[in-house]
């Protein structure tokens, strides 16, 4: 499909001021920057930075959630070929035997696979937002929003069983799901602090297994 210039001059304009927003992160903290040197270091107008973004904080979050759409969508496809696959009418299948047979029988899921391979290929980015100089808001409402997620989700899965899972109340009141996604980011801020030692594949594998785990776990709480 051919881009008409319009586009081509919007894209190359983001493309300058979400560059020259890393740079300044990199140099000086998300925190101690503003609009005005983002624009400055893009060399473009403060006009041309306000048609697309509201403030700094509005232009982190249009990153993330380009990231969250892909992310929602992989594991929207993932979530109902899991369930397929899973036999729903088995009185006897529990919350601990659901989370077992994944460990054992699904391999590590590809949409896992996919999220660290993003980090990856945007490793500046992700280095910068969620470093020692990154921004705390942003970390916040980087967990925030996965806990949502992932919350909604489990309550699918529930549902998706009838309700008879044996599922604890801190799994249902949003503990569990916070807990996952706070284990999420700070497993993308230590494997991009370490140098990714590990591969996408294998960083998701064992990112899988630990929340696998605790999911497991959970009715055993109470």
């Amino acid at each position: 499909m051919s881009h008409s210039p319009g586009d081509l001059r919007v894209r190359r304009t983001q493309k300058l001021i979400r560059d020259a927003f890393i740079a300044l992160i990199e140099e000086r903290g998300f925190d101690a920057i503003t609009v005005g040197e983002i624009a400055s270091h893009a060399m473009v107008s403060r006009t041309a930075f306000y048609r697309y973004y509201e403030d700094k904080y509005d232009l982190v979050m249009k990153l993330f959630e380009e990231t969250v759409i892909t992310i929602n969508r992989d594991f929207d496809v993932f979530r109902r070929d899991a369930l397929s696959t899973a036999d729903l009418k088995t009185p006897a299948q529990s919350w601990t035997q659901l989370f077992k047979y994944a460990e054992e029988v699904i391999p590590t899921p590809l949409p896992y696979v996919e999220l660290f391979e993003h980090v990856a290929k945007y490793e500046r980015l992700y280095r910068a937002l969620l470093g020692k100089r990154g921004s705390s808001w942003f970390v916040m409402n980087m967990r925030a929003y996965l806990a949502d997620m992932i919350s909604e989700r489990l309550q699918e899965l529930v549902k998706a069983f009838n309700g008879n899972l044996g599922v604890s109340r801190v799994l249902m009141d949003g503990f569990v799901p916070a807990q996952i996604a706070a284990l999420l980011v700070d497993t993308i801020t230590w494997w991009l602090e370490q140098g990714r030692p590990y591969t996408s594949r294998q960083i998701a594998m064992y990112y899988y297994r630990m929340m696998c785990s605790i999911l497991k776990d959970v009715p055993t709480w109470e």
